[in-house]
């Protein structure tokens, strides 16, 4: 019989669920995982013109009464609109709500959100994944179902009464964005149920199986990966050691120089 502990001592599977089993849910979780990533990803090309728009707009505003004559030159051609600063920033803020809402399910089954892991880093492998379990069964599932129920209301409601921008020279139809909302924290409803679906197999699986974890590591990869301030630090320090190579064979190439030189 195969044994639930790792050469560090640290328990993986149960064993309660058999591997066909496991397999299924793990290809149910992989293609979850991968809509949430694919979202999260073209999503991202969102930053290219929120920068741009941004960018424009600040530019746009520096040139005072040049910015009022270049509109009305442009209003015979219909664009006009392009030079209203108020509909630029409401442009800026529209794309940056679309930006992260629509990248909040992808951080999370990369695992690159902000964790204060005071207490579960120092847990056993088996209590890291009940209290992943746990927090995705009582925390965030319920809650982001919450959320959605309310800001799905919000859309609706903003469709049926045909909302626009509080300005004149605003965006219309403002339900767009709200939906846009919605939708972002759909995928991160699905992002929480991926991660509880394969938190569930890592605790129930046979001990000996093997799979990438989303927001875990096995007992024996433990350290191998790196988050956060800790990717900083070691981004730091190789860099620091590339300038000091660098420098160094800059020194030695001239001293190699200047020795010919003197021969």
């Amino acid at each position: 019989m195969a044994s639930n502990e790792t050469a560090l001592g640290d328990r993986t599977g149960s064993g309660r669920m058999s591997e066909e089993t496991a397999r299924s849910l793990l290809n149910v979780v992989e293609l979850l995982r991968s809509f949430v990533e694919k979202c999260g990803r073209w999503t991202s090309w969102l930053f290219v013109p929120l920068v741009l728009i941004t960018v424009f707009d600040v530019c746009l505003r520096k040139t005072g009464k040049f910015q009022i004559e270049i509109k009305e030159f442009m209003e015979p051609y219909y664009l006009g609109w392009m030079f209203e600063s108020t509909l630029l920033q409401e442009f800026e803020w529209h794309t940056h709500t679309a930006l992260f809402a629509m990248v909040l399910g992808y951080g999370y089954v990369a695992n690159t959100h902000v964790r204060v892991d005071l207490v579960r880093e120092t847990m056993a492998f088996r209590k890291k994944v009940w209290m992943e379990l746990i927090g995705c069964t009582i925390f965030l599932i319920p809650f982001t179902s919450i959320v959605i129920y309310f800001a799905a209301i919000y859309a609706y409601d903003s469709f049926m009464i045909g909302e626009i921008s509080a300005s004149m020279v605003g965006l219309p139809h403002r339900w767009v964005i709200k939906s846009i909302l919605t939708l972002g924290l759909c995928v991160a409803l699905i992002a929480g149920v991926t991660v509880w679906l394969q938190s569930l197999v890592t605790l129930m699986a046979p001990p000996e199986m093997r799979f990438p974890l989303m927001t875990l590591e096995w007992p024996e990869q433990a350290g191998d990966s790196f988050e956060g301030k800790e990717r900083m630090k070691v981004d730091l320090e190789k860099t620091v050691d590339e300038d000091l190579n660098e420098m160094t064979s800059k020194i030695l190439s001239r001293e190699d120089q200047n020795k010919k030189l003197y021969e």
